[in-house]
This record gives C-alpha cells, structure tokens and sequence, in this order.
C-alpha cells in the first residue's frame, strides 16, 4: 500500500495506518477479529484526505457524517453508502435499519467486497456529528467488539473520525465504553514547515517563513487560495486578496469562527475571542489574561484548559528556571486573526484592506514574525539538527529559557535551550528583525553560557548557535568559521537549503 504523491508528508501517520490494517504481515488480514481505530485533528489538517486515500487503496467503505443532521437522516445516509459500496441500487423506503443493524452490515458489506488480501476497512468521518443523536453509538460499537473478539461478530478495521477533538478523546478515556479497545489512536498535527514549504511548491525560504506565519502547516488552505506568493513582492497581494478579504472563504475571523465552533464546549464563543486576544498581545497568565479581559483569574482558567485540548492555546515552562508556565497561540491563522483581522474588522469590511494591512506591518513583524521566527528555531533544534549536526539521539527537551545574573542585577533570556538533566546541550539567540547578527550576539550567548557554568550546568559541550532572518555580519561569519562550538543558521540553513 503505497502513499499518493498527493498526500505531502505524513509518512510516520502511513506507516502506522498500514500496521493497524495489515499487522505485522503473518495475521490475517481478510478474517480475524475486529480492529478499531481512531483519527483526530483540528479543522483542515488533512484527514479526510488521508482515510479516502486509504479507502481507495484497500477497498474500503467510507462514511462520511453530516453536521446538524437528525438521526433519521443520518441513518438514511448511511444505509446508502452501504448499498452503493455494495453495488446495488438505493432502494431504502421508509425506516432505515437501527444504528446496531447498520454497524454491523457496514463491516460484513466491506468484508464481502475487498479486494482478496486486503482488509475489511471501514471509515466513519466525522463520527461526533453522528454521535450528537445517537449517544447509544460507542456502547454498540463495543458490543461489536467484544463480540469479534469472542469469534461471534464480523472482523475487519473500523476507523472512527473527528474534528471535536473533545469529543474524540473522551470516547477513550475513563469509563467510557470504547476506553481499552482502541489498536490506533492518531492525531494528525499540522505538517512542518518544511513539509509546509512543499505543500505550497515555495522554492523561496523567505516566502515560506512568512506564509506559514500566517497560515502554518495546515494542508486544507492550500486548495482554498489558488494564488501562491513566488517572491516576497506577491507576499502583500497574497494577504490582502486572501486572508484579509471578507468575501473570501479563508477570510480569517470566518474561519477562526469555525474553529471555535467545532468543539461543543465552546458555547458563549466572545470570551474565548477575548481569551485568544489577550493572549496574542502578550498575556501569558491566567492572572494577565484574566485582567486583560476583565475577568476573574479563576474564571478564565476552564476556558483556557478547552482551549489548549483543542490545540489553540499552548502552555510551556522556562527549562532553566522551572516557573509558571507561560501560555501562547498556537496556532498561525488564529494569532494572525487576533493580531491584525480583529482589531480592524469595521475597516475591513468596507472594502479598505491595503490601508489595514500597511497600519499593521509593525504588529505584524514584531508579534507575528518575531515569535514565530523563534517558535521554528526551536523546531529546527527538536527536528532537524539531530541529523544535520551530527546528533542522532538529540539534543534533550528543546524550549526557551532565562538566566539571572546576580552580579550584574540582570535577567538573561535564552530564545532556544535545549537541556538534558544538568547538561546545556544548546543556547541559541533567534532574531528576525531587519538588522543581521553579529559579533555582540555571539559574545552575549558566551556570557549566558559562563552564567548557567556558574550555577553548576554542565555546558563543556554546549552548541551556541545564533538564528537570523536576514543573515550575519562579515565579522560574525568569521568568528562563527574558527569555533567548533559555533552553529549560525539563516532562512536558507533553517530550510534545509544550504
């Protein structure tokens, strides 16, 4: 079962789909007892694309569910789907069959019909809108279950998907009946940047960095904006024509919108608005959120909570101090939609969307590339310096950090730290300002590393390695050449392009 060249990445999720379907190669694929699956994801991360794509190569049924649709309906629709997938013509009158009935002729139907060698596969997408009218679905599925197990019900793979990612982990967790019997759970994150990078044909790295600071590695945008900026001159046009335009599908505040709605919980949606913004523009605590907004600091902490299972809003702690844990954006196309399509949106929607987006180059640069510029520095020591280095195990946990310097009455921060117990693997400084690094730079991560020394971190073997967005200085370069010690990583280096 090969992967389609149209899916981009996504090879560690294949190979984990090809175990959960054919097993280690000796089970039996056709028989044997039920599997069941789950696939989870946020909006437009590219599930649906993955699970046909698996349907097509094995024979499998897919199934796909309809937000707000009433339980009749939905059973209608799925009788269907068998029927077609069988061969027949649709001929359903009157009451379909109940959900037990239809569970289990979907996996027989599926059975009957694939292809000698493959396995019965059946797929359920977006199995929460299904489940809103018939909660009854998890406990018949584990009937079925149990039932295979014991020799007595059909086999095969059954695949249930989901954008709720609330409602997805919940059926595996507590006492939940599916809890135990699930052989794959997977959730399909955004691609990296650099997958990102393909999936937008992007030769140029500058292009690149800006476009998935906007939009990130999310694959189901690509199809909805046919323009692609070549050069950083189309990068403008590109915003305005398609993220900022309130007609357009990728308009953010509408697909923002969209998110919030997909995950139940989130109902009185203008305090999660409010959280998300107050966030982007630097609060970074319950407390400071909380007051940003006006509200109190208890009262805020359960929507955050819904926000970061969601995938939205993310927690890290400093590596070296070990304090709170501070909160940011996750994800681009929310930050971007905060950051600039809110505060602007009467503007926006009279049709003044290139004054809008020349008053909000300052934010843009300063609280859009700037912190991201960090974020995939950091991504660039987890996920490609290990190989690119030299360093096949890693450098340990990889975040950010701050060092105090009690003689000097100063705190240090360090935008990229990696460490591994008491060792400082790596420092480095990430900047995407219009200025290029330089010698100051480097001298600046030598004093933190004598710094973290004197506190008692082993740093005899510590890479220093300084990240910019718009290159090095003469002298930097030559300092950088004569040290063993010294990495500098620019956009092209940063994109595994030089």
């Amino acid at each position: 079962m090969h992967k389609p060249a149209a899916i981009v990445g996504r090879d560690r999720q294949w190979r984990a789909m090809q175990r959960f379907l054919h097993g280690s190669g000796a089970e039996e694929t056709q028989c044997g007892s039920l599997r069941l699956g789950l696939v989870s994801g946020r909006r437009r991360t590219g599930k649906t694309q993955l699970l046909t794509a698996v349907c097509e190569a094995v024979g499998g049924l897919y199934i796909a569910c309809v937000q707000d649709e009433g339980d009749l309906a939905a059973r209608r629709r799925f009788a269907s789907a068998i029927t077609e997938h069988a061969g027949l013509r649709n001929t359903i009158r009157g009451e379909p069959e109940s959900w037990e009935r239809l569970l289990r002729a979907a996996l027989e139907t599926s059975a009957r019909v694939s292809p000698a060698g493959s396995p019965a596969v059946v797929v359920i997408d977006e199995f929460p809108y299904v489940m809103a009218n018939a909660p009854q679905l998890p406990s018949l599925i584990q009937h079925l279950y149990d039932e295979s197990q014991q020799g007595r019900g059909p086999g095969g793979r059954l695949i249930l998907c989901g954008s709720a990612l609330s409602v997805m982990h919940t059926l595996l967790s507590g006492t939940q009946p599916l809890r135990g019997r699930a052989m794959m759970d997977m959730r399909l994150n955004a691609l990296d940047y650099r997958e990102a990078a393909q999936l937008w044909h992007l030769q140029d790295p500058e292009v690149a960095f800006r476009v998935h600071a906007c939009v990130g590695g999310i694959p189901g945008y690509r199809p909805l904006m046919p323009s692609v900026p070549t050069a950083v001159d189309d990068f403008d046009g590109w915003v305005t024509d398609n993220l900022l335009s309130v007609d357009i599908g990728v308009f953010t505040r509408t697909e923002v919108d969209y998110l919030l709605r997909e995950d139940p919980r989130i109902t009185a949606r203008s305090v999660y608005y409010d959280i998300l913004s107050a966030v982007a523009q630097g609060a970074r605590t319950p407390a400071k959120i909380g007051a940003a907004i006006g509200r109190d600091n208890n009262a805020v902490r359960y929507p955050i909570g819904v926000l970061e299972s969601a995938g939205y809003l993310t927690k890290a702690h400093d590596l070296h101090r070990h304090g709170k844990p501070t909160i940011s954006v996750c994800d681009p196309i929310i930050r971007f939609d905060r950051l600039i399509t809110a505060p602007h949106l009467g503007q926006l929607e009279l049709g003044r969307v290139e004054p809008v987006w020349r008053a909000a180059a300052p934010t843009f640069r300063s609280n859009i590339l700037g912190p991201h510029f960090e974020e995939l520095a950091r991504e660039w020591v987890h996920r490609f310096a290990p190989d690119e280095l030299g360093r096949p195990i890693g450098f340990g946990q990889v975040g950010f950090g701050s060092v105090q310097d009690d003689r000097g009455r100063a705190k240090h921060d360090i935008d990229v730290i990696a460490t591994e117990g008491d060792r400082v693997r790596l420092i480095g400084e990430a900047k995407a300002t219009l200025a290029r690094r330089g010698l100051p730079d480097l001298e600046r991560l030598d004093a933190i590393r004598q710094l973290l020394a004197r506190e008692g971190k082993d740093t005899t073997e510590t890479v220093t390695a300084l990240f910019s967005a718009t290159g090095f200085t003469t002298d930097l370069v030559e300092a950088a050449g004569s040290r063993a010690d010294t990495v500098l990583v620019d956009l092209k280096r940063l994109y595994g392009l030089g």
